[in-house]
């Protein structure tokens, strides 16, 4: 089973948010509804949730440190 990421630092946001979340799909997508729920104001939704699954990454596009940015999609 491949692993992937949620990143956070990948988006801009008003809270700058550092979260970086690696592991099974499944784990990594519903930690990331709860923190987009908790950290970033958003509903939850099934529009949430396929959002969220279309922007994650393979593990291996992790980098260390910081990231520059990007409008978030919308």
């Amino acid at each position: 089973m491949e692993r992937v990421m949620a990143d956070c630092r990948r988006f801009e946001s008003d809270n700058q948010c550092q979260l970086t979340i690696i592991g099974p799909e499944d784990d990594v997508l519903a930690a990331a509804v709860q923190h987009a729920i908790a950290s970033h104001g958003h509903d939850d939704s099934p529009e949430l949730r396929e959002g969220l699954r279309s922007l994650l990454e393979p593990e291996s596009a992790y980098v260390p440190g910081d990231r520059v940015p990007e409008p978030f999609p919308g």
